[in-house]
This record gives C-alpha cells, sequence and structure tokens, in this order.
C-alpha cells in the first residue's frame, strides 16, 4: 500500500511551474534561456508599497492577524470593490489568502463533495483541473475556439450544466489566451445560469488592470447583480501591482461561503503574512498612477510580440485584449523535423525544442487543455522579447518539412 492518496495520484504538476524550472536549471549551467515561460511583470514592485511593508515591520506589526486578514485591509477591499465595480459588501464579507490562488483552492474545499461538476471553459490556467481534482470535485472542460476570441458561449454552458454541476469558474482576462469577456458575454452566460439556480460563478479577476485597446473589463455580480448571492469574485494585487512573491490575493462573496473558506484557511495556513497585508494595503489605498504606465508599457510588448511571430511562417496568434500572454498557434509546425533528427509531434516537443534549440522558454498549450499551441507571456523587456522572438523565427526555419 502507497504512501500517496489516490487523489493526489489523479493530480498533475504545473505546467508552466515545471517550464520555468527546466529554464532555471539549464541557466545554472550555464545555457542562456530567456524565461517567458512565467505570468510575472518584470516591473519592481512600487517604492510606496515597499515602503509600508517597512514601517509594518517597524512599527512591530510582525504578530498573527485574524485568519480573514487585518480589518483595515479587508475595510480598503470593500471600498475597491465600490469604486472600481460598483459592487457592496460588508467587512465580513472580505476574505484575504495567500494569493488568488489560495482563495480559489479554498472555495472549492469549501463547497464540493465527491462527484460535484465545476465547469470552465479552455484554454484554461493549468491550475483549474488539478484545484477541483484535489478537492474532490469533477473537472468539465468546455471548448472554446480561436475564431469566437476564446469567449465561452452560452449555447455551449448550457449543455454542460447538470443536476451535479456547482461552479462556473471563469478568468477574464484570461490565462492563457488573453481573452476578455465582455458585458454582452456575460450577460449572455448570466442568461444561461438563471435556468440553473444551484449554480455558483466563481469570478477570478486577477489581471483586471490588465485590459487594452476598446476592450472594457467587466465581471459577473456587477453585470447580473440578480446572481451576486452566487457569486465569488476573486482578485489580487499580484499581476497588477508588480507583488507576485508577496503573496496577497482576496475574496468576496456570500458570508456563507466566506466564512467555510476561513475554517479552511483557518485549519490550513492561517492568516497571510502580517507585513505583506500591510503592503497590500497600501498598494490598494495608495498611488494609483504606476497602474497606466505598466498597462501602456504591456501593450507596447504585446504589439511587437504579435506583430514579430505572425511574420513566423508556421506561427498564428490573434491579439489579446488583456493580460501579458500570447496564445500562438504551432500545429502548422508538427510533424516537421529539428536539425537533431528528431520529429516534432507535440506541442510539448515543438516547446522543448525552443528551449533546446533557441533558448528560450514557453508552455505548451496541453498544460492549459489546449493542444497544438504555445503560451508566450510578454511580461519581459522589450529587449528581451526581441532577441526571443528572433530566435524562435531561426529555430522554426530550421525545421524540416
Amino acid at each position: 500500500m502507497g504512501i500517496l492518496s489516490s487523489k493526489l495520484a489523479a493530480v498533475k504538476p504545473s505546467q508552466t511551474k515545471a517550464m520555468t524550472a527546466l529554464a532555471a536549471s539549464l541557466r545554472a549551467d550555464g545555457k542562456s534561456i530567456i524565461t517567458l515561460s512565467q505570468g510575472e511583470p518584470d516591473f519592481a514592485t512600487p517604492p510606496n508599497i515597499c515602503k509600508a511593508a517597512t514601517d509594518a515591520i517597524a512599527a512591530g506589526h510582525t504578530k498573527y492577524t485574524a485568519v480573514a486578514g487585518i480589518t483595515p485591509l479587508r475595510e480598503a477591499v470593500v471600498e475597491k470593490f465600490s469604486r472600481e465595480n460598483g459592487l457592496t459588501f460588508s467587512v465580513d464579507q472580505v476574505t484575504v489568502g495567500c494569493g488568488a490562488k489560495q482563495l480559489l483552492f479554498n472555495a472549492l474545499v469549501a463547497s464540493l463533495d465527491e462527484g460535484d461538476e465545476v465547469v470552465f471553459p479552455t484554454p484554461c490556467w493549468v491550475s483549474y483541473p488539478e484545484m477541483i481534482k484535489l478537492a474532490g470535485g469533477t473537472p468539465v472542460a468546455l471548448e472554446t475556439r480561436v475564431e469566437n476570441g476564446f469567449i465561452l458561449r452560452p449555447e455551449a454552458l448550457r449543455a454542460a450544466l447538470g443536476p451535479r454541476t456547482k461552479w462556473l469558474m471563469l478568468n477574464s482576462p484570461s490565462n492563457p489566451t488573453g481573452a476578455v469577456y465582455s458585458r454582452d458575454d456575460l450577460q449572455a452566460l448570466a442568461a444561461v445560469l438563471r435556468d440553473f439556480p444551484d449554480v455558483w460563478v466563481l469570478a477570478d479577476d486577477i489581471y483586471e488592470h490588465l485590459v487594452y485597446g476598446d476592450a472594457a473589463f467587466a465581471t459577473m455580480a456587477e453585470v447580473a447583480p440578480d446572481l451576486a448571492d452566487r457569486v465569488l469574485t476573486v482578485n489580487g494585487v499580484s499581476k497588477s501591482y508588480a507583488m507576485t512573491g508577496w503573496r496577497v490575493g482576496y475574496a468576496a462573496g456570500p458570508l456563507e461561503l466566506i466564512k467555510a473558506m476561513n475554517t479552511v484557511q483557518g485549519q490550513s495556513t492561517s492568516h497571510t503574512c502580517s507585513i505583506a497585508q500591510h503592503a497590500a494595503l497600501e498598494a490598494l489605498t495608495g498611488d494609483q498612477s504606476f497602474l497606466p504606465e505598466f498597462r501602456k508599457a504591456f501593450q507596447a510588448r504585446r504589439d511587437l510580440v504579435v506583430g514579430l511571430l505572425n511574420e513566423v511562417d508556421g506561427l498564428s496568434c490573434r491579439t489579446p485584449d488583456g493580460a501579458f500572454y500570447v496564445f500562438v498557434a504551432c500545429d502548422a509546425l508538427l510533424g516537421r523535423t529539428a536539425p537533431s533528427g528528431k520529429r516534432i509531434e507535440t506541442d510539448m516537443d515543438f516547446a522543448m525544442y525552443l528551449m533546446e534549440e533557441a533558448g528560450v522558454a514557453v508552455v505548451p498549450g496541453s498544460g492549459f487543455l489546449a493542444d497544438g499551441f504555445i503560451r508566450i507571456s510578454y511580461a519581459s523587456s522589450e529587449e528581451e522579447l526581441r532577441q526571443a522572438c528572433s530566435a524562435i523565427a531561426a529555430a522554426v526555419a530550421a525545421l524540416a518539412a
């Protein structure tokens, strides 16, 4: 009898973490690798936020806090939701976790019984199906199509919902596609959900501030207020505020669910780092002028990468409306042969070929439940992105038909 549970045996490691770790290992061995596999802004955390952390240490804010987070931070989250999203919550309806990721997991653990189904559009973040399995649920992937902008269609949602469906998980802007759900898109999905009163919505809004051009951010509880009593809205400071390592996320929703999530967290990690909470408080209440600057830089990088990659014969990608990823179709290259003689059969083969031949780390689309693609993060300097795209183009040109 083995030590590992059958539940864990069904869970796959994160492809993004695996590719990033491999890139780090190769770099440690002296190989030049440009890492475009990780969803992490290259900007420094703004200095006012860092100062808030050192001030918190100096003030002695280094003790335990409430599991749900310090009251001033939860009050700031209430104000943020009111100011930016038109949503009204009490402080008790807000909880703070060690990143948005933990809050997603807490919600699933707190709500799923064995066999409960969670539906989500694909391509999806690599952790969604694995979190659902760990929580005892059954992941139900709903394929979206590039010609629809990777947006889940209401008819596909209706066909997937049933008596065991507990959640719809919706990430907008999306990792990995950068798709942004418009108000009309969300209203169309809400119309379906009204016919299924037992299905809840988990709105993963972590890339909220990273929306470009004419696209506008919207979230389900705002667009469909009549569904708000079964919507959990999750967000955080990691992506927009360049605070990935600080590990602070927040969520707001119905009180019963928030209390249950606090019970899960109280018996696992307890509260989020007290110092990081004070930094997040400054992030939400302090100077916000850097956000448009970050967004402008990301949009320029997006346009650069999309333009360069679409010039490569065999690669194609749509211009994403948000986040900082380009989801690149590489299926036209499958079946070709590398200079080493190895045949490129899968998107994983192609990703490994780019790592070895071009010195560029990307993530295969299969990790996001979408074969025939690679995901490239453009959260790097323009210089690195130019070098990476040039190396990718040269590596593709070296493939034999």
